[in-house]
């Protein structure tokens, strides 16, 4: 058994949850070793919080550290796929954030969400990925794809239930919409690569495909994603400013709706639906219709706990839910969300996988998967057609 010693790159959101997920693996020896971001202050903070033993601001000085094994990057994605290279070439394992890349622009490229063709766009990450694919498969390394859909508990059950019965899955629908991002940077696609659909469509698409690959290797069978066909808009320009109150997303030249068609080799499909504009909290779940089962994964909302509160006095530090403006009334707690969003679930098979030198269940095939059909869809609904893929 190899100790898996971890060297993060980034000390933002997605390092906290990563954190949490860290915090939650037991049973597994491991070390936090160094977490590196330019503001070192904001890792110091992380270093605190989460117990790494040192902080750095040189992403080639913790790579060229011996004891670190683990590169885990949680930085922005237009930095993922060149600090994989250079982790793979060190020698180390990469676990890497969603999505694996995008279309982020060249340099002098303005509103590349409305100015720059998709082709161009989907060339460009194709080649990218592919340059990154390359890497893999001649360092060897391990390259583990921080997806938490997978590991969503009601997505392993359900994988488990297709394997026990090699059910044959006809048609899936997943979705992952929300009222809008917090995030400062998401209505500009130079800093996103798209819109809702890469942001947040993603999820859903990613446990699909996984939930195929299941099906898949129980069945002894193999498939492709043979077309893709999309629509995407940005339906908030309808609004005026009062309308537009209670929504978050304030698109610039990015998308707030999509929705995906993905036909598998085999004539199957899969549904992937994501919007910006949805009240009630962030909507997150996977169907799935078989020739001999139906299952609903519902991730959230869920009802493992419902609040009913008149006021929200005590309540100031108390989480309740994701997206809502009030914890008044009722609403679907969120409960052990690290757990059940598939945060621990994730970070628990990275580091077996490097311990006991296995591969990870969501690994590159999966995040090359998510971004080709994703770059595709732009590609088709820009273009108004049924773009083949294999």
């Amino acid at each position: 058994m190899k100790q898996p010693v971890i060297g993060t790159a980034g000390a933002g959101y997605a390092a906290r949850l990563h954190g949490n997920g860290y915090k939650a693996v037991n049973g597994i020896p491991f070390r936090l070793k160094t977490i590196c971001d330019l503001n070192t202050e904001l890792a110091e903070a992380l270093r605190n919080e989460f117990g790494y033993e040192c902080v750095t601001s040189d992403y080639d000085a913790m790579l060229a550290d011996p004891e670190i094994n683990v590169i885990d990057i949680v930085t922005p994605p237009f930095l993922h796929v060149p600090m994989a290279i250079k982790a793979l070439r060190a020698g180390k394992s990469v676990i890497c954030e969603k999505p694996l890349t995008g279309y982020f622009g060249r340099k002098g490229e303005e509103n590349i969400g409305i100015t720059t063709p998709r082709s161009t766009m989907y060339e460009s990450v194709m080649a990218s990925m592919n340059e990154l694919r390359d890497v893999v498969r001649e360092t060897g390394g391990k390259f583990m794809y921080a997806e938490n859909f997978v590991y969503a508990p009601p997505v392993q059950k359900a994988a488990e239930i297709i394997r026990a019965k090699r059910s044959k899955i006809l048609f899936m629908k997943g979705e992952e919409s929300l009222k809008g991002s917090s995030s400062p940077v998401a209505d500009k696609w130079n800093r996103t690569g798209g819109g809702t659909l890469i942001r947040t469509g993603t999820h859903p698409l990613s446990g699909m495909l996984w939930l195929k690959h299941q099906e898949a290797q129980a069945r002894g069978e193999s498939f492709g994603i043979a077309s893709v066909m999309a629509d995407t808009g940005t339906t908030t320009a309808s609004l005026n400013e009062y309308e537009h109150r209670h929504i978050s997303a304030r698109p610039e030249d990015v998308e707030d709706y999509a929705a995906v068609t993905v036909t598998f080799t085999d004539g199957t499909k899969c549904l992937t639906i994501a919007s910006d504009t949805v009240l009630g909290g962030t909507k997150n779940y996977i169907e799935v219709y078989a020739n001999d089962t139906a299952l609903t994964c519902n991730i959230t909302p869920n009802d493992i706990l419902s609040t009913y509160f008149l006021d929200d006095e005590g309540l100031e530090d108390v989480y309740i839910s994701e997206m809502l403006p009030s914890k008044l009334g009722w609403n679907k707690a969120f409960v052990c969300d690290e757990v059940i969003r598939g945060y621990s679930g994730e970070l628990r098979d990275f580091l077996e996988a490097v311990a006991y030198d296995r591969k990870a269940e969501s690994g590159f095939d999966i995040a090359y998967e998510t971004v080709q059909v994703i770059y595709a869809a732009y590609l088709s609904a820009s273009e108004g057609r049924r773009v083949n893929v294999n």
